[in-house]
């Protein structure tokens, strides 16, 4: 969460302790980071909800709790915005795929 205030390693963990929860419950710990997170990151994105691009790490945030934000035309531009200037990952000789 590159332009997260957060800890980014610690949203990242959590993040990826959420998704593998198989309980479905996960703790509260996580819940705390995941919610503090979200929040920032919606925040910024109502700041400018034309223009912001979420990063890959806010990308894959706003994935987790994407089904808190359906209908929203918002968050809707948000994810296209981020597909649109998303580049993928370099290959192996440094070249973007």
């Amino acid at each position: 969460m590159s332009r997260s205030s957060g800890d980014p390693e610690a949203i990242r963990r959590a993040l990826e302790r959420a998704r593998d929860c198989e309980t479905g419950s996960v703790d509260d710990h996580t819940t705390t980071i995941l919610e503090a997170a979200i929040a920032e990151l919606w925040s910024r994105i109502s700041a400018a909800p034309q223009t912001y691009v979420p990063s890959p790490d806010e990308f894959a945030l706003l994935n987790y709790f994407l089904e808190r934000y359906r209908g929203s035309a918002v968050a809707q531009g948000a994810v296209r915005r981020f597909w649109d200037n998303y580049h993928g990952p370099p290959n192996v000789d440094g070249r973007k795929k």
